[in-house]
């Protein structure tokens, strides 16, 4: 494999890790500097300021202390997001242990396996997740606590369960003349000390815990300060929507925040789309985090029925008055996402082509970021006024990006890619880490793309989902699903291969077709129209032949990335 057509982000001056070898030095320096601030909020609960964190931090490393927690003993924790979640990951990582965050979504087998793997020794979870779990299925755990409150559902161990019971009078007895800023002396680490192992919510329906040393947090965190917390304001207001668990949510919506003085609201409920617009109205967040599902939806549900009239659509084709009336289309997106964001950055998955060509038509500050857990997640990213439609950015500080193509440009190849950002490898798996990390430290992604000569990425597909045509052409699914998801009554689809037929599996706008009061067989036309149309943009090697209904929505990863590996 020929490797050309090299970026390599240069180091910027870093303005918040004063001590480079620990990140934790961050998390101290954050909480010291804005002590008396609002620091983490439950979306429509209670607020906690950044001394209420440390006061929270330092009660947890009591009972680590009394339960004989080690440096480097791992702690898990499984929960919607919420502040205590916050707490307890900061509680981790600041007393030198290892936090093992757990999607809540996964279900009561993996939670139980994902326990057993990493052989965490406590477990904090949420009142949701704490009716899924099974303790009799993970015997090596010594202490189950309750997020909400912190109080021990479980313990197996004496002096966990007394240090439970006396935690104020030890408390008191530890601080006697009240606890302050000048008390905060925690676990410092290294660069290279491993100090979180996170289970990955892939497609392929194989969880494999990756291995992130300090300096894939710091990494993150320092580059995001760098390039957007720059534009923020200094107190700015950020919502946290995605999985924490998630290393998308928690680098960009939680230790980059965090570590910035900000403050943070956690919407603890389901993240429905109406739930997150009342969100953001009422929060008004600086910048907001997203995976292209949520975009979509509220650009669709909440600002394409005020647009889309005749006479709109009349006046956008007046080079006299388009200007505007973009303006005045743009202020209505900017009135749907709180009205004050410098911008959205979406994540996790391509943005609809539609959505995102109307976005940057109105002037609208949206971009595409790129990464993997493996990376923590950023490999790339552009600021809004660097984006170029299609793309997911450049190279972010600190990390290398190569196209294996002997023509970068026009054909597609696997992106690799080494940095402050990789991971150190997939816990007790070294075929898998054989297979992604090559000996000279490149990371082998799995995606497909192309490569401008400035160093903007366009990714294709995943190099496993794509297919093989008739003859021997190179097929990509998410290519034909974005332009099928853009046609009428379409809500989400993907397509497969049967036998040397390409057949696209659609789940329709039922909302809508209630409204419409359509039967099944109206569907079913309307799709073959759908089908038929969408032929006649692709060759003849990537045409559906057939396409199939589907009564429910696609099953997804807590990224709400469908789960491909079921629907093959």
């Amino acid at each position: 494999m020929c490797m050309k057509h090299i970026i390599f982000a240069q180091n910027f001056e870093y303005c918040a890790m004063n001590d480079p070898n620990s990140f934790n030095s961050c998390i101290e320096k954050t909480i010291k500097e804005n002590w008396l601030l609002d620091a983490l909020t439950d979306y429509k609960g209670t607020t906690l300021q950044y001394h209420d964190v440390a006061r929270k931090i330092e009660k947890l490393h009591i009972m680590m202390n009394a339960a004989g927690i080690k440096k480097g003993d791992r702690i898990a924790v499984c929960g919607r997001n919420s502040a205590h979640w916050a707490v307890a990951f900061l509680a981790t990582l600041s007393y030198g242990a290892m936090i093992v965050p757990i999607l809540h979504e996964f279900n009561r087998e993996q939670i139980h396996n994902i326990v057993n793997h990493s052989e965490a020794r406590l477990l904090f979870v949420g009142d949701y997740v704490v009716n899924q779990i099974d303790e009799q299925q993970m015997p090596h755990l010594e202490g189950i606590f309750n997020l909400p409150d912190f109080s021990l559902y479980v313990s197996h161990n004496d002096q966990l369960t007394d240090a439970r019971e006396r935690l104020n009078e030890l408390f008191g007895r530890k601080y006697p003349n009240a606890f302050r800023r000048e008390d905060i002396h925690w676990h410092q680490g290294t660069d290279e000390d491993l100090c979180m192992i996170n289970y990955t919510s892939g497609t392929t329906g194989f969880s494999k815990g990756v291995m992130l040393p300090y300096r894939a947090l710091s990494g993150n965190v320092e580059y995001c300060q760098n390039r957007l917390g720059v534009h923020m304001p200094k107190f700015s207001r950020t919502l946290s929507i995605l999985p924490m668990a998630h290393m998308y949510g928690m680098s960009m919506e939680f230790l980059f925040p965090f570590c910035s003085g900000y403050h943070l609201y956690f919407l603890t409920r389901l993240p429905s789309p109406a739930v997150i617009a009342e969100a953001f109205k009422e929060i008004q967040p600086d910048v907001i985090i997203a995976v292209p599902l949520i975009i979509e939806k509220i650009v669709r549900k909440r600002v394409f029925p005020k647009i889309q009239s005749n006479a709109i659509k009349l006046l956008l084709q007046m080079p006299v008055v388009s200007k505007k009336v973009k303006e005045r289309i743009c202020q209505e997106v900017y009135t749907a996402f709180g009205g004050r964001l410098y911008e959205v950055i979406v994540g996790g998955a391509p943005l609809n082509q539609e959505i995102e060509q109307f976005l940057y038509d109105i002037d609208f500050p949206i971009t595409v970021g790129y990464g993997t857990t493996e990376c923590a997640p950023l490999i790339s990213y552009s600021d809004y006024h660097d984006f170029v439609p299609g793309s997911c950015g450049t190279a972010v500080d600190n990390m290398e990006v190569r196209i294996l193509s002997d023509d970068p440009q026009n054909r597609e190849g696997e992106i690799v890619t080494r940095g402050k950002h990789v991971m150190l490898g997939y816990y007790k798996n070294e075929e898998a880490t054989r297979k992604a990390l090559d000996k000279d430290g490149w990371y082998h992604t799995g995606d497909l793309a192309t490569m401008s000569p400035d160093g903007h990425i366009f990714i294709r597909g995943r190099l496993k989902n794509m297919l093989l045509g008739a003859n021997g052409q190179n097929v990509y699914p998410e290519e034909i699903e974005d332009k099928l998801n853009s046609m009428t009554m379409v809500n989400e689809s993907i397509v497969v291969q049967r036998g040397d037929k390409l057949v696209a599996l659609v789940y329709p706008d039922m909302d809508e077709a209630r409204n419409m009061g359509f039967t099944q067989d109206d569907l079913q036309n309307i799709m073959e129209q759908n089908r038929q149309e969408l032929n006649q943009t692709l060759p003849a090697y990537s045409r559906i032949q057939a396409f199939e209904l589907q009564e429910k929505e696609f099953m997804k990863t807590p990224k709400k990335s469908i789960k491909r590996y079921l629907y093959k």
